[in-house]
């Protein structure tokens, strides 16, 4: 009897963490001088979150819960404003939804990208922060409690709107400075830019002159499409996540406009002290780990329904 108990109890329980009730939590931090507002897009075989886009004040924080094995992408838009009839929009990041929620689309280039797939092969949560699709403003993201000597900090923490070539730079309404910063592939629409049409395999599509800049700055991001082997990072045991815009008080909207001579002397002291690369992540430097998964309603509603079947067994067998 004790046997056949156990077993239900496995078997209820197992079912509660597939039908999503676990679940993982996002932190989305603004540390910039500006309001920043997060856009956020699902993969297609993943369901849409509770809010696709908000926005964030300088200083403010938001947590979103994203279900087992989900996967999309997180984003900021810049520079966003609401005209007399409504119309929602962006400078920069924007999703083309006229709205403040993205609705199910996607951020136009440039933009810095945070990338997940949760629950991914082997288990393991796969994320990474993209420069493909150009560049906007600074983005880190830090997992919290995960394992792994691949579980670790990473992202493009540095000012590239100063140090952005001019036939990539997006300038500012006012023309002052620039305010985002394109890929190659975006600026020039050639394929060995794009890693498409006769360059469309990593041994004929290499880094161009243009993502070695953005590799340099920011060694751990991806800088073009086959840019996997450092920049792809792994974590175990189903971490958060704590995705921060402007993690250093040095990167600013004003300072990446007022930076046009093309240099930036703060990149390696920014790199230095915010990012953390090699092996598991260093908790000395993060807040604690805040790995313990969090229940929707509909969690509480399974792990009720649960112990209730677990009493009427026990009082069947006993």
């Amino acid at each position: 009897m004790a046997a056949q108990l156990t077993l239900l109890i496995s078997v209820l329980i197992s079912h509660l963490i597939i039908s999503g009730v676990m679940s993982t939590t996002f932190t989305m931090v603004n540390k910039c001088d500006y309001t920043v507002w997060p856009g956020i897009l699902s993969n297609a075989d993943s369901p849409p979150l509770s809010t696709t886009g908000f926005a964030l004040q300088k200083g403010e924080s938001r947590t979103v819960t994203a279900p087992t094995s989900w996967g999309g992408r997180m984003w900021g838009r810049t520079l966003c404003s609401q005209d007399s009839a409504g119309k929602f929009t962006c400078v920069t990041g924007d999703c083309g939804s006229n709205k403040l929620e993205c609705s199910g689309n996607g951020a136009t280039p440039p933009a810095t990208l945070a990338e997940f797939k949760l629950d991914g092969y082997g288990g393991q949560d796969y994320y990474d922060v993209s420069l493909v699709d150009g560049y906007n403003l600074p983005v880190l993201v830090v997992p919290q409690g995960g394992t792994g000597q691949n579980c670790t900090n990473t992202g493009c923490v540095v000012d590239l709107n100063g140090a952005c070539p001019s036939e990539l730079r997006v300038m500012s309404e006012d023309g002052k400075g620039g305010v985002a910063c394109k890929s190659a592939c975006e600026a020039f629409r050639q394929p060995q830019y794009c890693c498409n049409g006769a360059y469309s395999t990593p041994d004929l599509c290499k880094p161009s002159s243009y993502s070695q800049i953005f590799k340099s700055a920011c060694p751990h991001a991806y800088s073009y499409a086959y840019d996997d082997k450092t920049s792809t990072f792994t974590c175990g045991s189903g971490p958060d996540y704590t995705v921060t815009f402007c993690p250093s008080p040095n990167t600013s909207q004003k300072s990446s406009q007022d930076k046009n001579t093309g240099s930036n002397t703060n990149n390696s002291s920014l790199v230095d002290s915010t990012m953390v690369y090699e092996g598991a992540l260093d908790q000395s430097s993060a807040s604690p780990s805040t790995c313990t998964h969090v229940l929707g309603s509909h969690g509480i509603a399974g792990i009720i329904s649960i112990t209730l079947a677990i009493w009427r067994l026990w009082q069947q067998l006993f």
